[in-house]
């Protein structure tokens, strides 16, 4: 054996070795974020918060960051979709609402909202790499956090808000496949059959 062969074998068996070593750090991971200005749950529910109803306007709303325009995290609501959020049994007693819903509820299309969905989430594959890339066993773990808030205005005049969300996501995903590749297999026949 010469010596270019004793090297190739070398830098093999290496780089097996620190294949093996570092499996875990090989497993896919991934994110998903609606892009904000919020770092954290506490953040976002501060920022919110801070909207006075009958005290901000839209242009108020806008000054905080809050512009459907420039902002992914906002979808803008009709009249129909903001009573929507409402239940029905809700809006047959108007007496009972917040002073807000019932401003919206006689404004009718002068009403409009704006919906925010801000989160964000990583998802990590954790666990043996070999089990999980012949899908035997597959762990993922997701963490975050995630806000919606409706904010409902009257022309521009902000007359209502609801802040609520999930301050930690914490989800522990196990799927196990006993056959591991094998366990699809039907899938793989039934397009034969056809």
């Amino acid at each position: 054996m010469g010596p270019w062969v004793r090297c190739c074998g070398r830098c093999i068996a290496l780089a097996f070795i620190v294949a093996l070593s570092g499996c875990a750090s090989l497993l896919p991971t991934a994110k998903t974020e609606v892009v904000s200005g919020w770092n954290s749950y506490q953040d976002a529910v501060r920022a919110l918060g801070a909207i006075e109803p009958y005290t901000a306007t839209r242009s108020d709303v806008h000054a905080l960051g809050l512009d459907p325009e420039k902002s992914p995290t906002i979808t803008v609501l009709h009249f129909a979709d903001v009573l929507q959020r409402f239940s029905a049994a809700a809006l047959q007693k108007p007496e009972d609402l917040e002073p807000g819903v019932r401003d919206c509820l006689r404004a009718g299309k002068r009403c409009s909202g704006y919906a925010i969905v801000a989160k964000k989430l990583d998802s990590d594959r954790v666990g043996s790499f070999w089990l999980d890339s012949f899908n035997f066993r597959r762990e993922i773990v997701t963490t975050g956090w995630s806000v919606d808030a409706l904010l409902v205005f009257v022309d521009d005049l902000l007359v209502y808000e609801l802040i609520g969300g999930q301050p930690t996501v914490n989800q522990v995903e196990v799927r196990r496949n006993p056959l591991g590749p094998l366990q699809g297999w039907g899938d793989w026949l039934v397009p034969s059959l056809r």
